[in-house]
């Protein structure tokens, strides 16, 4: 992808964020922590069935520290192949031992001092293969660590040679927070196929929440060919 290339598919990306409203008159549901859901009406059969959905078990839940929201890895997964997983677990939080004044030391997490294990730029060196015409599904996986999330949504633009050709922008959902990781499976894609559809596509991948922040965004590259290689 040269340089002007590039460009061109990071203007268009910033011109879809500021005029693409995710769903024209939608308006984010009231924020309700997690405390707060956990006392409301027991005797509500409903409620407490949506809260059994969302929650399921919520005591002793691991936390990694960070942020909330751990998207950890992007599954393609065809019909008739083997899957391919890409690691977005990017980075790891210092712990910094702080001298306090009576000369005891306190661990805290340094969210601007955190190191690399695994640097997202360098997924695009590491192109996924696919053929052409073939079906396959996205997952992601991700964790919710400490408090429910709202209205998460996988955003996903797709540029051939600097020119988007697709476009998705799919609802997640809310989620509790669990040890366990949550997976979202988007619907079924069929992969272009011809001649003219062969070649390489530069994937960029956002994952946000109901008030449009941004937790997570990784580029990827997408190889189609005639065969598996």
């Amino acid at each position: 992808m040269s340089e002007e290339e590039a460009q061109a598919a990071a203007q268009a990306t910033a011109a879809d964020d500021e005029e693409d409203e995710l769903t024209p008159g939608y308006t984010a549901p009231k924020k309700v922590d997690l405390k707060t859901l956990q006392e409301l009406d027991a005797d509500d059969e409903s409620l407490v069935k949506y809260k059994a959905q969302l929650l399921g078990q919520t005591t002793d839940v691991k936390d990694e520290g960070g942020a909330n929201v751990l998207v950890q890895q992007l599954i393609l997964e065809p019909i008739d192949h083997a899957a391919f997983t890409l690691d977005l677990n990017a980075f790891v939080f210092l712990l910094l031992r702080v001298d306090l004044d009576n000369h005891t030391y306190k661990e805290v997490h340094c969210l601007a001092c955190s190191f690399y294990i695994g640097d997202l730029a360098k997924l695009k060196d590491s192109p996924i293969t696919i053929k052409e015409g073939c079906e396959y599904r996205v997952k992601i996986v991700f964790r919710v660590q400490r408090d429910i999330v709202s209205g998460l949504r996988y955003a996903q633009n797709t540029y051939r040679k600097g020119i988007k050709v697709d476009k998705s922008n799919l609802m997640v959902g809310s989620y509790g927070p669990k040890t366990e990781a949550h997976v979202y499976q988007t619907p079924l894609e069929t992969a272009p196929s011809g001649m003219i559809s062969r070649g390489t596509y530069n994937i960029k991948s956002k994952f946000t929440d109901d008030d449009k922040n941004s937790i997570k965004e990784w580029d990827w590259v997408l190889n189609i060919k005639k065969d598996w290689a």
